[in-house]
């Protein structure tokens, strides 16, 4: 079969075992690839303006711990990336503002203002940092945590703004 090949093509075994070779490298990288965006993390692209200003507008690059998955490790403050519960596919960056069994004060959709609710098991519930811009629980009310896809860690790009993100909500001692 080979030596079909090469009369065909008129290709030597050199270049033959070099496209094999070649070959082999690009499948072991992209399952490797696979393995680590799949286990380990990821970089995604952020748009819109619900995030402000902690993660900008456009071109926002931020990296996405895959080991917080599904609420692993989560506390109410972190970012984090999820699927949207009401837009198959759509992705979303927001704050965790509430966890299972946690109460929140809310002025959700459909609720009187300062209505107080407790987060359901599994689920936790999710805000922008600049609410008149944000769509979040407050409208589709708490969210699975089956729906978290990672922890925003960092944002990467663009590279004069990198920094690692911090969870910088403060909790609220009781006087």
């Amino acid at each position: 079969m080979a030596n079909l090949f090469q009369r065909l093509y008129k290709i030597d075994s050199v270049r033959i075992q070099d496209l094999v070779t070649y070959s082999r490298i690009i499948v072991i990288g992209f399952c490797c690839a696979h393995f680590v965006s799949d286990t380990i993390g990821f970089m995604t692209e952020t748009a819109g303006p619900s995030m402000l200003p902690t993660i900008n507008v456009r071109k926002d690059y931020v990296l996405i711990s895959r080991l917080h998955r599904r609420g692993r490790g989560i506390e109410v403050g972190d970012v984090v990336g999820a699927l949207h519960p009401t837009f198959p596919g759509v992705e979303i960056s927001k704050r965790v503002l509430g966890m299972p069994g946690d109460f929140i004060v809310t002025e959700a959709e459909g609720m009187p203002k300062g209505s107080m609710i407790q987060i359901p098991e599994g689920h936790c519930w999710l805000e922008g940092d600049n609410k008149p811009y944000s769509r979040d629980s407050r409208i589709f009310g708490p969210v699975p945590l089956a729906l978290i896809r990672g922890k925003v860690i960092a944002r990467v790009r663009p590279l004069s703004q990198m920094k690692w993100m911090k969870n910088t909500l403060q909790p609220v001692v009781p006087s």
